[in-house]
């Protein structure tokens, strides 16, 4: 099948990685630009092949290119809805060609090529055929197929802007519903060759981590592939509708991660967040001094208020973890109105950068929009601080009420001048009696806290360890 391409294509070299010391040549990417774009066409030639732009062997070791991937399907069942279900395994089928690993999607897309891959004779054309043979196979309703590989800059930049376009009109379909208006969900496993514990949850208002992926994308790849690793989940009984978490949905989690995980916050990053794969656009994290959430895209190159990068935050979540405080996301989950609602959505972000915010604006409740810091306003914990203070975000509010709650609190306590100690009111001496009180409160970090409420205290001694 594969006999005129150089390398093996098989299912067995999805999950290998190239890394910096054997990689020849780098494709898109952060420091490049680069898409991918299937679409449905009424006529086209059967297993065309074109290379736009220098092949590998024309390429300079170390470089990186921009990089376009246009798929031109036909087949008389196609409709256009299919195009993004055909489009996201992509990746899957790139990684099945030994020496051309593919991570992301979209315009996000981020691929490499092993020396080894050049040295025995591999070029972008090849990919294009095991491809085109890859993409009939899995899905037999696609009856004439037509690549397109794009190496030139002027023309990956056209190609860029048409995908956009796209891609945009796909995602405002997928606003119409919400997650009350169905009774099924989807999950989506495409990403375990790279996060094997990982499995995508998938309602009308959150569309997959790789944001390539919603609703109506999902139903129609789990009819025309149903044994595929887009599946329904039955949404059945409700268990908390504001963080957005589901009996089946837990179920299912917990059966596909093998166990890792069994439960799931959909709309939160606290408590039980959602896993987090790889090809994830942002990460949503927590910043503690502030008690409020900050966001950061894969594109954003500088340091959040945490001090770190996206990488390194990435890092931190990627893989299929299950980390408080840190969930990966896509940024049309930021146009949903569900957007962490549990945490309180737009109004616990406390910074993101500007171009996450340029192209959500609308999304944002306008008294919020000017009081959002972005890194031309502040990065750093003190200067976040600083803006939502001279901006008037309505946290400050809250966090003078939450300081005159303590100082109210802690007027209470002193109010206590002294314990004492009756020991015949108990019999033998040292025993103390269980304490009773309305209000008793250890939080679970920042030290040891203890709020005594018209009590009446008798002991000899009381130690309190953490545990």
């Amino acid at each position: 099948m594969f006999e005129d391409i150089p390398v093996d294509v098989s299912p067995m070299y999805e999950g290998e990685r190239i890394r910096a010391a054997n990689m020849f040549v780098e494709l898109a990417g952060p420091k490049s630009i680069g898409a991918e774009l299937v679409q449905v066409q009424e006529s086209v030639e059967d297993g065309k092949v074109s290379v736009i732009g220098p092949e590998i062997s024309e390429m300079t070791q170390g470089e990186i290119y921009p990089f376009g991937l246009k798929i031109d399907i036909q087949g008389e069942k196609l409709e256009k809805e299919l195009e993004s279900v055909i489009e996201r395994r992509v990746h899957e089928l790139c990684n099945y060609v030994k020496g051309f690993m593919h991570l992301n999607q979209r315009d996000q897309i981020w691929c490499r090529i092993s020396t080894e891959a050049l040295e025995a004779g591999f070029k972008l054309e090849h990919l294009a055929k095991a491809l085109s043979v890859l993409f009939k196979e899995e899905f037999p309703i696609i009856e004439s197929i037509a690549i397109t590989v794009l190496t030139q800059e002027a023309e990956v930049s056209e190609f860029l802007e048409m995908a956009k376009e796209q891609y945009t009109i796909r995602d405002e379909r997928a606003r119409e519903l919400s997650d009350e208006d169905v009774d099924v969900f989807y999950g989506c496993l495409m990403c375990q060759s790279f996060a094997p514990s990982h499995m995508c949850v998938v309602t009308p208002d959150r569309t997959a981590l790789c944001g390539a992926i919603n609703w109506f994308d999902c139903r129609a790849a789990a009819k025309i592939d149903p044994e595929g690793p887009i599946f329904e989940i039955e949404k059945g009984e409700v268990l908390d509708a504001e963080k957005g978490e589901y009996v089946n949905v837990n179920a299912a989690i917990a059966e596909k991660s093998q166990g890792m995980t069994d439960r799931v916050y959909i709309h939160s990053v606290f408590g039980y967040p959602h896993t987090s794969c790889g090809c994830f656009e942002a990460v949503a994290f927590y910043i503690p001094e502030l008690d409020r959430i900050g966001l950061v895209n894969r594109d954003f190159k500088g340091e959040t208020p945490l001090g770190i990068p996206f990488s390194a935050m990435a890092g931190q979540c990627s893989g299929g973890k299950q980390v408080e405080g840190f969930t990966g996301l896509s940024l049309e989950y930021m146009r949903s109105p569900k957007f962490l609602k549990a945490d309180g959505g737009y109004g616990r972000v406390i910074w993101m950068p500007k171009e996450i915010k340029e192209s959500v604006m609308e999304f944002i409740p306008e008294e919020l929009r000017d009081k959002i810091p972005t890194e031309e306003d502040a990065n750093s914990i003190k200067e976040i601080r600083k803006f939502i203070r001279e901006a008037e975000h309505p946290v400050m509010e809250r966090i003078k009420q939450a300081k005159l709650e303590a100082a109210e609190e802690s007027e209470e306590i002193e109010e206590i001048e002294e314990i004492k100690v009756d020991e015949s009111e108990f019999g033998e001496p040292g025993m103390a009696p269980v304490m009773m009180a309305p209000e008793f409160a250890i939080p679970a970090s920042g030290g040891v806290k203890i709020i005594f409420k018209n009590a009446k205290i008798y002991a000899e001694k009381v130690i309190i360890k953490k545990k």
